[in-house]
């Protein structure tokens, strides 16, 4: 129950404690647990999207307040993250300069715009699952983005000075790192009727592009932080609900 209460405490704001001393133990634990925790996000998300939609609102207000209300419900932590992940990536300094300028607080020209567009896609691409009624989709793209926080945590070594990454990084098995992403995937192939093949390839692209952004954080940053973690989150989301969101036709 430990790791379930700190994966709470770690990725919402749901007034559940942790306990009360953390070790890497614990905290993998956590991490484990962390797409469970996603799918109460998940449901949440589709659950107010059908509800605002159902009550009047228009489908592009209400992605932007589900966007609005995944950010409360999780402290706008990972939009931070994706902020100063961005600043840190554009400053073209050595690695102690980009985590010096992450650590600054304030978001630069590179945070503003990257939050920006990655909000404009999730509410843009709910707005189009809520058009077509793929209340699931919805809530699989938020799944999605807390499994990428697996293989972030798998084979990437923590960056300097950075207490929650010595906690997290490199405590995930490649089995579970195996586990996490095939089981999202099998569940995605229900996420568009008629496109059984769409759901898995929406989830595929948006892992596989949160493992690049990943690694190339790592390498430059020298390694992983709370901050790189949050920007794979959002950036996973975004891009899986924009894929999730097409209305192509198998050829």
């Amino acid at each position: 129950m430990n790791g379930v209460r700190l994966a709470i405490s770690w990725l919402t704001v749901l007034p559940v404690r942790g306990p009360d001393a953390v070790d890497r133990a614990a905290a993998g634990r956590a991490i484990l647990l962390a797409p469970l925790v996603g799918a109460l996000l998940g449901a949440g998300a589709a659950g107010l999207l059908w509800a605002l939609t159902g009550a009047g609102a228009s489908a592009a207000l209400a992605g932007l307040l589900v966007v609005g209300a995944l950010a409360l419900i999780t402290r706008g932590m990972h939009l931070d993250g994706l902020a100063d992940t961005l600043d840190g990536l554009g400053s073209y300094g050595p690695p102690e300069r980009a985590r010096q300028i992450m650590k600054s607080g304030g978001a630069g020209p590179f945070g503003v715009a990257g939050l920006a567009f990655v909000i404009g896609i999730q509410a843009f691409s709910f707005a189009s699952l809520a058009d077509s009624g793929r209340w699931f989709a919805a809530a699989l793209a938020v799944v999605t983005g807390r499994v990428a926080v697996i293989l972030a945590c798998r084979g990437v070594p923590a960056a300097p000075g950075t207490g929650f990454g010595v906690l997290v990084a490199g405590t995930q098995s490649a089995a579970v790192a195996v586990m996490w992403p095939v089981t999202t995937a099998g569940l995605a192939v229900f996420a568009v009727p008629g496109r059984p093949w769409l759901g898995p390839l929406a989830v595929t692209l948006g892992l596989a592009a949160s493992t690049v952004l990943v690694r190339h954080c790592a390498r430059r940053f020298g390694g992983l932080s709370g901050d790189v973690l949050g920007a794979a989150i959002e950036t996973t989301v975004a891009l899986t609900a924009a894929v999730l969101s097409l209305t192509i036709q198998p050829g």
